[in-house]
Order: structure tokens, then sequence, then C-alpha cells
């Protein structure tokens, strides 16, 4: 596919290839991965606008960053309009110069709170909120699903009400909140939002391979893409669409964990890497011996030496 960069806002990006946010995994040293293997945009964990009203210490790791790294979208979420310019306005986003706003989140603590996907049943408080959030001189950008259930797809619609809001580019899962991550994604949808709108549209769901991104490209006509659980196994996914060089495996735990160990801790780093490298071997020859091995590491020098075995032909 066509590399090229995205104008978001007064900002432009390298490429047209995205980060997606993952709860749980899209920390400053994993994000610095995926921008060495030529990521376009990041984007952090989406954390709750409530949370940063109230001063939690938990949402305060999540938005670690420095002044090394590239531009980063901060993701949040909520369903009280103030609250959210209030978060838009917070100390702790002065780093970022994009919020992205999460109205796709599928999971039902987050739903059943009227945040996230819900909102997509919502739209004048959708709108509401966008248009609040601009107010304070941040980018805003806003994620979302075709639809709830398969009966009421909202795409093209809800696509205009947050363009119209404001939102300097939208990023669309091509399934509704019902699948999750399961079944196909619904390029025909995508599509229609893309022609409903003049701000950059970037797809997502389905890319696990780059022939996987060129079919979402060419099928829904978006300015770009955003690769999410893939890269949970692999965070130089981007390598494939962009050309740069790749690292050994091993190179990578040892630097994922060194600079996790450094930024986060080396409680976090032990169950955080436990994690990461279970991923990483998915597919090798005794993959499910080492992950138990795994399991049984207390210490984050536990879990490299045990990397350092399990990737041996890479060392």
């Amino acid at each position: 596919m066509k590399l090229h960069p995205v104008k978001i806002g007064n900002l432009e990006t390298k490429n047209n290839v995205f980060s997606a946010p993952l709860a749980g995994y899209t920390n400053y040293p994993f994000r610095r991965l995926c921008e060495n293997a030529g990521a376009g945009l990041c984007v952090t964990e989406m954390v709750s606008a409530k949370g940063l009203h109230y001063g939690s210490e938990n949402t305060k790791e999540l938005l670690f960053t420095t002044a090394e790294e590239p531009p980063v979208a901060a993701q949040i979420f909520g369903s009280d309009p103030e609250f959210m310019r209030r978060a838009c306005e917070n100390e702790a986003l002065a780093p970022f110069p994009i919020i992205d706003i999460n109205m796709g989140c599928p999971v039902p603590k987050i739903y059943k709170n009227g945040e996230g996907s819900a909102l997509l049943e919502n739209p004048v408080l959708a709108e509401k909120i966008v248009s609040e959030c601009v107010k304070s001189g941040k980018i805003i950008t806003v994620k979302f699903r075709i639809g709830v259930t398969g009966e009421k797809l909202i795409t093209e619609e809800f696509a205009k009400r947050m363009a119209g809001a404001g939102a300097s580019l939208l990023t669309i899962h091509g399934r509704t909140r019902d699948k999750y991550y399961s079944g196909e994604v619904n390029f025909k949808e995508i599509a229609a939002a893309k022609k409903a709108v003049s701000v950059p549209v970037i797809a997502n769901g389905g890319v696990f391979t780059i022939q996987d991104g060129e079919k979402l490209i060419n099928e829904t006509g978006a300015d770009g893409l955003a690769i999410g659980r893939a890269v949970m196994n692999d965070p130089q996914i981007f390598c494939e669409f962009t050309g740069a060089p790749r690292m050994s495996t091993y190179r990578l735990v040892e630097w994922q964990l060194k600079e996790t160990e450094r930024v986060l801790g080396e409680r976090f780093t032990t169950v955080f890497m436990r994690k990461m490298v279970a991923f990483y071997i998915k597919g090798r020859r005794n993959a499910a011996s080492f992950k138990a091995r795994l399991f049984y590491c207390s210490t984050p020098a536990e879990v490299l030496e045990t990397a350092r075995e399990i990737f041996a032909d890479e060392t």
C-alpha cells in the first residue's frame, strides 16, 4: 500500500499506518517499539476523564511520556461533556497535542455506564462531548464502531455528526459492539462514512498482515489504517508496511523489558513482560511449556533469562 502523511488539525503524521490504542498494552515503552518500527501515530491506553479530574495515580501512570516521544494521541473516555473538556485541559494531558475520544469500547462495564460504544446510541450527547472538548484548544479525534448491533448501523450519520462537531479525524472500527473483535469487518460502512465527511478517516479492524491492510484501504477508500490486536503479537508489524529494519525478537524483549522496568518499576515489568513474551512465542515449537515457565518467573531478570532460552536461535 502507498504510504503518505495524514493531516490532523495542524499536525501531520509521518505516514498513514497507525497503532490503535490497546487497554493494558500501549504504555510508553510499547509505543516506542511501534514508533521505531515505523508507526505513523501511536495512541495511549484509554484513560477515564473522571479519573483525570480526581487525580487518580493509576491514570497518571497510563499517561507517562517523555520529550523523546514523537507526537502521540491520548485517548480518553467518559459521558459528561464538561468532565471531558476538563480532562482535555488537565495538566496530565499537556504533553499530548491530540485527544482521541473513545466511542467504541464494547466492554460491559464501560457500555453500561453510558460510555464507549454506548454513545453510538446517543449521538446528540456524543456531539456535545466533541464540541465541548474542541473548546479546550486540543486537536480532537474520535474512534467509534459502526453500530451497537447489526440491526442499526449508524456509521455515515454518526461520522457526519462527529465531523460537524469539530473532530479533526475519525477512526472507524468496522464491527458492531456486539461482535467485539470477531466476525467480518464491514468495508461498506467505513466507505460510506469516508465519502460523507471531509476529515481524514482511518479504518480499523482485522489487520494481521500487509495484505489485510491493503485490502482494508482498497475496499474502504480510507486515508489510512490503525492496527490493534496484531500489535500485541508483533509490535514490529509496522516494518512490513514501512520497510524499517526488524530487531531480533530477543533484542526486542531485552529492550522492552529494560525500558519498562526503568519507567514503570520491577513489579509491573515482571507481570507485563511475562504476558508479552507469551504473545511473542505464539506458534513456536514448545510454546506451551515455555509459557508455563514464564509464569513462574518472579523478577524481570528471570523473564529475560527465559526469553534468552526461548529465542536462543536469535540471540
